[in-house]
């Protein structure tokens, strides 16, 4: 079926060569090759799933969702916070944290966003000069913690993983967002500069309408997995340590998985966060295929997708990526 409709449209793209359709083919040719159907078969290998997340132990079931990396071995516990979303039940996922329990420190955050859970409905958490602000996680046990909060007088600042301005749908899914197991240390001009451009642009991508309608074939984008952290495993992408023991990370990363309706799409964003970025600079400029943000972190993001999807949309060369998220 899809090779079919590949042929019909490089035949149409052919033909019209010399006419103003010419784009408008091209660029639908462009999206089917990176938004990949869920349904597709290639001799059943889209089924087959090596590297997925496995329920074991003390594991909580949400693992197997698709905004989930691979965990780690060892040394790492999972945290699922749960907020009541418009017209949702108490288990609705807020957001999910590895939390590196050697170090101290988070190791990604992951959540995802809907319309739905988009919706502006409550303010900010007021600000507050007193440990109040960014309190400790309830679901993280003593041991594994900070017994104060380590950022505060470090020069660094509280950067969020899953943002504020991304869960504004309720108290409670706001407030959870200032738990200290989402923050990661950040240069202040970079948490307010670069990585808050990039978390802006992501809300774009949720909020664009791109959609290319040819041969009865449409891509509408609908829901957006989010994978962001701080590079801590490697020691040479780790920018220092702080005498009370907090890891400030060299590099953030983001990695995306857009939902379509026909299937997937996936590109990451890398940042160096010791850089001096100028104000005209913009979070395309760092756009990275998860194949290579893959081998820069050293985590497997969007695991739980079937082996045959996962690996081709996140090989696909940058330029390729840059036109079929619509830049």
């Amino acid at each position: 079926m899809r090779k079919s409709l590949y042929f019909c449209i490089l035949l149409f793209f052919v033909r019209m060569k010399r006419n103003k359709f010419y784009l408008i083919a091209l660029a639908a040719l462009t999206v089917l090759a990176g938004c990949s159907n869920d349904t597709e078969t290639t001799d059943g290998d889209s089924e087959i799933n090596i590297n997925k997340n496995v329920v074991t132990g003390n594991l909580p079931s949400e693992v197997t969702r698709l905004e989930f990396p691979k965990l780690k071995d060892g040394n790492n516990c999972v945290i699922v916070h749960y907020a009541k979303e418009p017209g949702g039940t108490n288990k609705d996922v807020n957001y999910a944290v590895e939390w590196d329990t050697k170090k101290k420190a988070n190791r990604w955050t992951c959540y995802i966003m809907t319309t739905n859970n988009q919706q502006d409905i409550v303010k900010r958490k007021p600000y507050t000069s007193t440990a109040d602000q960014y309190p400790q996680d309830p679901n993280l046990p003593n041991s594994y913690r900070f017994s104060t909060d380590p950022f505060r007088g470090s020069g660094y600042d509280h950067g969020h993983l899953c943002p504020s301005a991304d869960r504004l749908y309720s108290r409670d899914a706001n407030d959870q967002t200032f738990y200290l197991t989402n923050m990661i240390p950040q240069p202040h001009d970079f948490n307010a500069g670069m990585w808050e451009k990039m978390e802006a642009e992501v809300r774009r991508l949720l909020e664009k309408q791109v959609s290319f309608d040819l041969s009865h074939y449409k891509v509408d984008k609908d829901t957006l997995f989010v994978v962001k952290g701080g590079t801590m495993d490697k020691s040479d992408q780790i920018a220092r340590t702080l005498s009370n023991g907090l890891i400030v990370p060299k590099y953030n990363y983001c990695a995306l998985l857009m939902k379509c309706h026909d299937g997937y799409m996936a590109m990451g964003f890398w940042f160096d966060q010791t850089k001096n970025y100028s104000d005209s600079d913009k979070p395309e400029n760092y756009i990275v295929n998860i194949d290579e943000l893959e081998s820069l972190t050293g985590i497997d993001f969007f695991c739980n997708l079937p082996d045959e999807i996962e690996n081709r949309i996140e090989r696909l060369p940058r330029e390729n990526l840059k036109r079929i998220w619509g830049y």
